[in-house]
């Protein structure tokens, strides 16, 4: 009954998403009739984007406050974060090397698949590195931040907002609880439109099915089985490599006796953030200091997801394999990895929390809004394995942090307190 509680959300989407194939499958082009009412969910959340990157980010970072005379810790898990999460996003990119879920989509699909999304892939207009740079991380003007289509521009300036809020002090502090609140707001609006998730998902599915035919559907399962084969090779060899880097033989037995429950409660919950006290309770029971866990686990959860940036890879090469895009050479596979890497780190820390980072993709490199229910499937089926990477990502980072802070010998050390604590006593 926990199981089904927990995961109820997901499960009912996931319903829906099989009922909308269903009835796309019956009624073939038929179903088209049904997709304003898909084009109803999409619009209610895309109206959204920008007030949820805003607050969400620019108030992570104005609670910060506490943090800061942590900096060498700060330093050390923002390089151990980037390196895992880059790690994760090319071991994604080996498995869709290996086996891509979209071969035997055919050209004559990619066709109906522009139709279904009302236009052609958008093009950018050539310039210079230096000025494509600027004109991606820059606009020229403040109302150009609230189009979303200037999501990594709206990021960088969320970030900046809220470090000024933390150097203003005290009298930051109310812009700061207004922020918090802000988020606060947004993701009960959001929770009251996902009422009609079901139905508006449901509905468009129902209509790119039935216009599409049943290959998206078969690259939907390819796509998961992949997942969950990268999942597993991530979540036993890498973590317990991680854990060796750590501490040696001893990290790897301290590690798997204390990320149990963690893990099992990333699966039951779907939600990053719900495993926050189960994790800090886990890593200081590895002998880990205070310090190091407050600052790790709440930052690692809003910031560093293995998981998501390993599907962000997916739903990338999903993208290009059904639009006829290559995954070829050396500047489109670097691209995708640090895309994947990037929408993974913006990702929400709750059940279907991938909006913002599937947006992120699609502007990027300039999609249709249109397909964003079709990388969304793929957060869906891949939401508790990329939880249970995201969660105990952060648990083993606890570790690395600690290695590069305390020393190699930190848990020997740890070990060697409390033996001698023991013979005391």
């Amino acid at each position: 009954m926990n199981f089904l509680k927990s995961h109820k959300s997901s499960m009912v989407l996931l319903l829906s998403v099989v009922i909308g194939g269903i009835i796309g499958v019956i009624f073939g082009a038929s179903a088209k009739v049904l997709e304003p009412l898909g084009t109803l969910f999409i619009n209610l959340m895309l109206v959204l984007i920008v007030p949820l990157v805003f607050f969400s980010i620019s108030s992570a970072i104005s609670n910060m406050n506490e943090i800061r005379r942590f900096g060498r810790i700060v330093i050390t898990i923002v390089i151990i974060f980037i390196c895992t999460s880059l790690i994760a996003s090319m071991l994604g990119l080996a498995g869709v090397y290996a086996f891509n879920p979209t071969s035997g989509i055919s050209a004559e699909n990619v066709k109906k698949i522009l139709s279904i999304s009302g236009g052609q892939i958008q093009k950018s207009e050539q310039v210079g590195v230096l000025q494509q740079i600027v004109n991606t991380i820059t606009v020229s003007d403040f109302v150009s931040l609230f189009s979303r289509t200037n999501m990594l521009q709206l990021i960088i300036f969320s970030v900046l907002f809220g470090i000024g809020t933390i150097m203003a002090g005290e009298k930051g502090r109310v812009i700061s609880n207004f922020l918090e609140a802000g988020t606060e707001v947004i993701m009960k609006i959001i929770k009251i439109i996902m009422y009609y998730a079901p139905i508006g998902i449901a509905c468009y599915f129902a209509s790119v099915v039935g216009q599409l035919g049943a290959q998206l559907l078969e690259g939907y399962l390819k796509t998961f089985i992949l997942y969950i084969v990268l999942s597993a090779v991530y979540y036993f060899g890498f973590f317990t490599l991680y854990s060796f880097v750590s501490a040696g033989k001893n990290g790897i037995r301290i590690f798997w006796k204390n990320c149990i429950v963690p893990s099992a409660t990333a699966i039951a919950t779907c939600s990053s953030a719900a495993c926050i006290p189960v994790n800090l309770e886990a890593v200081k029971n590895m002998g880990i200091k205070d310090d190091i866990c407050d600052t790790v686990i709440p930052i690692g959860t809003n910031v560093h997801k293995d998981g998501s940036a390993l599907a962000g890879v997916l739903k990338i090469v999903f993208l290009f394999g059904i639009t006829g895009r290559s995954i070829t050479g050396f500047s489109t596979v670097l691209g995708i990895i640090m895309i994947a890497f990037l929408s993974g780190t913006v990702m929400g820390a709750i059940p279907n929390g991938g909006l913002i980072g599937e947006m992120l993709i699609l502007n990027i490199y300039g999609f249709p809004s249109s397909y964003l229910p079709i990388i969304a499937v793929i957060s869906t089926i891949t939401d508790a394995p990329a939880t249970l990477l995201n969660a105990i990502g952060n648990t083993v980072c606890t570790m690395l942090t600690s290695r590069f802070i305390e020393g190699r010998n930190w848990m020997k050390n740890k070990l060697s307190k409390t033996q001698n604590l023991t013979i005391i006593k």
